[in-house]
């Protein structure tokens, strides 16, 4: 079940992640609420795209770790 959610963290951060590099002009709402008293940007949320990607493949990686080392 530990391995469940952490290979349903992997693929929301990257969808997260592709949705905010192909589609940032649509995200740009969602960040303008998640983020109120700031203005949300294309760059900012291409930055969090990108770490989005990051976090989606240090969770792979753990995981992959994780089932060989057992």
């Amino acid at each position: 079940m530990n391995h469940l959610l952490l290979l349903l963290f992997v693929q929301l951060s990257l969808a997260f992640g592709v949705a905010g590099l192909l589609w940032p002009e649509r995200l740009v709402n969602v960040f303008d609420v998640l983020m109120f008293p700031w203005p949300a940007t294309h760059k900012f949320v291409r930055t969090n795209a990108w770490a989005a990607l990051l976090l989606s493949f240090v969770l792979f990686l753990a995981l992959w770790v994780g089932l060989h080392s057992a």
